[in-house]
């Protein structure tokens, strides 16, 4: 294992443990039961504490919830309201280290509606909870452990009536401004409910108002931090960035942030306008269409919102006004850690028999950020991501740009789900979670020169695979499925939708890529104004796999580095003569007897009754009767695994 991978894994410099994303804050999708559920999403509130913000997303509108640790346990506020607190039992009836519990409350758990929570855990340099009983003195300070000087504030009163207030260091002079969250309204400006004190790393400054600081009131306050490092592997990677931006003559905005976003929280400043929350797992794409969105400041299910998109290193909008001012919290996406087991990744599934729309298609365990379609009566494969959005399908056999599909959408915290109502058992789906160090997911658009275009990978990809998703240009192998693989190196490249071995190419600019950035030219990859999406795989530890290897005609071992054998297989000859591209899963089998293939670069039905690859601990296994595209003696193959 490497230095990076200790490191990773939680092993940090000097038997410190770094903190990760996936540890602090969780967007968390489940259907409601009238009865009694626990949420579990990995944040441990019970002992470090936290806020769960719940919203109903389908009708009918109901209020925002909000329970914290600082005040119990079935006790909410409404972010779209004035009221003072709500109790009520069967709101959050508990906090867990893994989560929290839900009682009956209907606006959180009636049966068959769907819900989001959002969780932010109590952590240095990203979210602190703050409670004070209010003295009405001017100039009243107090104390917060958030570490680091707060980007946002956001202030209630709990045991009265009352109006949220925002602080946050994006709006033009903070010190004297504030917006309320419960209303649409511009920023207020020239107030002094800051006694006109920006806030410290240790404190912030109240003034005598009953809004932030009446005599005997009780508050409750929520910071957020901004770029303030203290994550990841070195402790200085950034997870929350509160900022301010404004859009150019078009009306169109580039936020960057040094990392893709999960979730951002928004408002106009200058024109009265909602509060709008955006997350990738209700749909935070790639393009700048309208999002999903949910209002704090309104009871209103879930609808279309802003032209925001998601991009590898911030933000964009597109179709605002002109000079129109706005401020976000953006919070990092996860996982950050490198994964262990290929079970956290990877899974093959068969379909379900889908007779309600909007449910369940591949059932896997793990969030799916890609599906491989496949189908073994023949008619595919297909890839879908979640990146890309719901059902934009982009056939492996086919040059055709990307195309709307008829059933997968990734409106769902594990496995798939399908728009249409069909029966799936004989299809199946291979899912694919991203992690740093295994897999990646890319969007751009190209520039028609040479360039670098970032990734989150945080490995060196040794197997990418670059489509064009959409474009003006034509003829060629303009629309090829392109592949690079490091025992190729950067001067070669494949193509997954043809049986060509490896052929001489400019493509990847001559340039090796990095554990930040790959290159592309000009030529198939990034010409001007097309779109493209590409798909990053890197060696993990016990969990993936990608090598080479030179053919025997005889039995051949291929040890990947597995304690229980390959669970995902794909083969490809480089040297002459060239071959299919197989794909092997466990689902449909890898085992000692039969091994149905499916063929990324055809469109036909599975291959049955062959006995090509084998179960293998380390990795697999080629048999003796495998064909000369998977085993030729003396020719040259590359591969990818998973376990």
């Amino acid at each position: 294992m490497s230095s990076t991978q200790q490191l990773l894994l939680g092993e940090g410099a000097g038997g410190g443990i770094p903190n990760f994303i996936e540890e602090v804050f969780s967007t968390y999708l489940y259907a409601g039961n009238s009865s009694t559920q626990t949420i579990t999403n990995s944040i441990d509130l019970s002992t470090k504490g936290g806020l769960v913000w719940i919203k109903q997303r389908s009708a009918p509108s109901t209020a925002h919830s909000l329970t914290d640790t600082a005040r119990g346990a079935g006790k909410q506020l409404f972010s779209n309201n004035t009221n003072a607190e709500d109790v009520d039992a069967t709101v959050v009836s508990a906090f867990t280290s893994t989560g929290f519990s839900l009682g009956s409350y209907a606006n959180t758990n009636a049966s068959t509606e769907n819900y989001v929570s959002w969780t932010f855990r109590e952590q240095p340099k990203f979210f602190d909870i703050v409670t004070y009983t209010g003295n009405g003195v001017a100039g009243r300070t107090v104390a917060h452990n958030l570490g680091v000087v707060p980007g946002c504030m956001i202030i209630k009163p709990v045991s009265t009536a009352g109006e949220w207030r925002v602080w946050h260091r994006g709006l033009a002079a903070p010190a004297t401004s504030f917006l309320y969250l419960n209303r649409t309204d511009a920023v207020v400006t020239g107030s002094t409910i800051w006694d006109s004190t920006n806030p410290t790393s240790t404190e912030f400054t109240v003034s005598s108002s009953a809004s932030n600081n009446g005599n005997g009131t009780d508050y409750v306050a929520y910071l957020f931090a901004h770029d303030a490092g203290g994550f990841g592997t070195s402790g200085t990677d950034n997870v929350i960035s509160c900022g301010g931006f404004t859009s150019d003559g078009s009306g169109n905005a580039t936020v960057s942030l040094g990392y893709e976003p999960q979730w951002i929280f928004t408002k106009r400043t200058n024109s009265a306008t909602d509060w709008q929350i955006y997350d990738n797992m209700r749909g935070f794409t790639a393009d700048n269409v309208a999002q999903q969105v949910l209002y704090p400041n309104l009871t209103s299910v879930e609808g279309g919102g802003f032209n925001y998109a998601t991009n590898s290193t911030g933000f964009s909008l597109t179709g605002v006004n002109a000079s129109d001012q706005f401020i976000y919290i953006a919070i990092r996406r996860g996982p950050m850690k490198v994964p262990t087991a290929g079970t956290s990744v990877f899974d093959a599934d068969f379909g379900n028999n889908v007779t309600v729309a909007n449910t369940s298609v591949f059932s896997s365990a793990i969030t799916t950020d890609l599906l491989l379609y496949l189908l073994p009566a023949g008619g595919g494969p297909y890839f879908y991501d979640r990146l890309r959005g719901g059902d934009n399908e982009l056939r492996t056999s086919s040059t055709a740009t990307e195309t709307t599909g008829a059933f997968p959408n990734f409106d769902a915290q594990t496995g798939v789900n399908s728009d249409t109502v069909f029966n799936f058992t004989s299809r199946v789906g291979d899912v694919f979670r991203r992690a740093p160090g295994y897999f990646d997911i890319v969007c751009y658009t190209g520039t028609g020169v040479a360039r670098t275009v970032t990734h989150n990978l945080a490995a060196v990809p040794e197997l990418y695979i670059v489509k064009r998703r959409a474009g003006s240009e034509t003829g060629g192998i303009v629309g090829y499925w392109v592949v690079y693989a490091s025992p190729l190196g950067n001067t070669k490249a494949l193509f997954l939708n043809t049986t060509d071995s490896s052929q001489g190419t400019s493509v990847w600019n001559n340039t090796t890529p990095t554990s930040t950035t790959f290159t592309v030219d000009n030529n198939y990859v990034n010409y001007s104004g097309d779109t493209y999406v590409a798909y990053l795989f890197a060696t993990c530890a016990g969990v993936s796999k990608i090598g080479s290897y030179t053919g025997t005609g005889t039995t051949l071992q291929i040890n990947c580095g597995f304690t229980s054998g390959a669970r995902f297989v794909l083969i490809k000859r480089t040297s002459s003569g060239g071959g299919d591209w197989y794909v092997w899963d466990s689902a449909r089998g890898i085992t000692s007897g039969d091994d149905p293939y499916i063929l990324l670069n055809s469109n036909a039905a599975e291959v049955t009754g062959t006995d090509y690859v084998d179960t293998y601990s380390a990795g697999f296994e080629i048999s003796s009767t495998a064909p000369s595209a998977i085993n030729a003696s003396g020719g040259t193959f590359i591969f990818l695994a998973i376990a």
